[in-house]
């Protein structure tokens, strides 16, 4: 490979030894040498979380990522198919927080801010004195606390027959503990995203997991349905805490070179969570029952607590960012663009399909074999592991073409699933090609909606994000509606086509 020395180089034409080939390691651009910021050179390959530091403004005005340079369009990532955009400035008056100059990305609509100021407290730090988390502790514990976080919302589902039985009620009736955490897992998205900003990603997450494992105690000992209902919505709230100040704590404290790493390995780990938990819900039911699982997790949220009390670095100084709700100042002009309305239509869509498919599976009683609807399950995950692999390659379509081919597909596996009746093998097949639309239409949607948002893409993936729990939330009721599972089939199948057609529709709707 040619090397490309500086300019400077030109003028001195006598170098001694190894300095003559030493790379440069001044910035191209002129204010890249300012002292306020660590900034690395823009690397040969894109590297997510690195972004030209504006030269004024610092944190708030480097994250609009819309792209108009090359390493400000480097920091939009498509990390495992999800759109990583700026979230810093959600309705545009919280990016003021001291976070240095680096990228904040968005995650399925969590605030990620990157780069952060230099802190004296442990750990490592990096040629620019930015103190880092060390990876593969900080990995281990932050990715196993997503997966309990995450799989909150599904691990009732195996349970509702057993919880029935206790209660004296019905499957049915009970899918309202889903539903009542979803609730309270969607407002939490939405609050919690500033208040890390303002007052730290330790400090809220210090707090998040022992009230999280407090109500998970509480649900474990709950003597009727109704008290369940309200400590699953408490539940769901606690939880919504670590999505959006552990995603920023990541983008803050992780070396750039390993920042793709990060976030994946946390982005899969909230869609895995989906099939992980209930698997491992049908699986010890039997021996410690419903209360045992709930007793289980509430352990395990202790344990979060105390790991990641242990690998977090402390908080970097803040400064006041206004109004806590200035945030919500875009929301009303977003909700109301037709563009992407119907694209959260769509997200919603695809969510209570999700989450309907399952809970279907368990309440109508697809098959009598454990070990089989063990496998149905399960069948999922190889997609869940596989489709975001692909993500690179199919990034190259336009993210809404994209967003109603995966509609298609899955409304083409489901409506299979209705008409054949497949014995266990070939409905587990169909499953998977349903699951891996899922995962490739849900970050094709959030792309699709980043980059119609314009500076307000912060406020419009948290939107997104509410969206998607307000979509799992409704899941259960909608399959309990339907009274059998072919119907079901049927049902939702037509729902993700008509979905797929407000997609493309929404191409051809002008932006007011």
């Amino acid at each position: 490979m040619a090397l490309t020395f500086p300019r400077r180089t030109a003028r001195h034409p006598a170098h001694r030894g190894p300095a003559a080939t030493k790379p440069p390691t001044s910035h191209p651009h002129p204010q890249a040498d300012t002292p306020r910021s660590s900034v690395t050179p823009p690397p040969t390959s894109p590297e997510a979380g690195t972004s030209t530091p504006a030269p004024t403004t610092g944190a708030a005005d480097s994250m609009n990522v819309a792209g108009s340079t090359k390493a400000e369009a480097d920091a939009v990532a498509l990390v495992d198919g999800v759109s990583v955009a700026d979230s810093r400035n959600l309705g545009g008056e919280v990016g003021r927080a001291r976070v240095g100059a680096d990228a904040v990305a968005l995650v399925d609509g969590v605030s990620v801010a990157g780069g952060a100021d230099s802190s004296k407290a442990g750990g490592s730090r990096d040629s620019g004195g930015v103190a880092r988390a060390p990876f593969a502790r900080t990995m281990l514990a932050f990715t196993l606390t997503a997966i309990l976080v995450s799989g909150q919302l599904y691990i009732v589902i195996p349970l509702l027959h057993d919880m029935a039985d206790g209660w004296h009620a019905s499957a049915g009736a009970l899918t309202w503990l889903v539903t009542a955490f979803g609730v309270g897992y969607g407002i939490g998205f939405l609050v919690f995203g500033p208040l890390s900003d303002r007052f730290g990603r330790r400090r809220l997450l210090m707090i998040a997991l022992p009230l999280a494992a407090l109500t998970s105690a509480l649900v474990a000992l709950s003597p009727a349905p109704e008290v369940a209902y309200a400590l699953r919505a408490i539940q769901g709230i606690a939880v919504a805490m670590f999505p959006p100040a552990g995603m920023a704590y990541l983008a803050e404290r992780v070396e750039p070179r390993r920042r793709v790493v990060a976030i994946s390995a946390i982005t899969g780990a909230f869609l895995a969570s989906a099939v992980l938990l209930q698997v491992a819900a049908q699986v010890l039911v039997g021996a410690i029952g419903w209360r045992g699982l709930f007793a289980l997790s509430a352990a395990g949220f202790a344990l979060a607590a105390l790991a990641l009390r242990a690998v977090m670095l402390p908080d970097l100084p803040r400064e006041g960012a206004g109004s806590l709700l200035s945030v919500y100042r875009a929301v009303p002009g977003l909700l109301f663009d037709r563009v992407l309305l119907l694209r959260y239509v769509a997200t919603i869509v695809l969510m209570v399909g999700f989450v309907a498919v399952y809970t279907g599976m368990q309440i109508y009683g697809v098959t009598t074999s454990s070990g089989e609807l063990l496998g149905l399950r399960a069948a999922g995950l190889p997609a869940i592991v596989l489709v975001p692999l692909l993500m690179p390659w199919l990034g190259r379509i336009p993210s809404t073409a994209r967003a109603a081919a995966f509609l298609a597909v899955g409304a083409l596996g489901l409506a299979a699933i209705g008409f054949t009746h497949v014995a266990a093998l070939g409905l587990a097949l169909l499953l998977a090609a349903y699951v891996a639309s899922i995962t490739g239409g849900l970050p094709s949607l959030n792309e699709a909606i980043s980059s119609q948002a314009g500076p307000a893409r912060g406020t419009a993936l948290a939107l997104f994000s509410f969206a998607l729990a307000v979509g799992g939330s409704a899941g259960p009721q909608v399959a309990a509606a339907f009274g059998g599972f072919t119907p079901l089939m049927y049902g939702l199948a037509a729902a993700m086509t008509a979905a797929a057609l407000a997609v493309l529709a929404s191409t051809r709707t002008p932006r007011p």
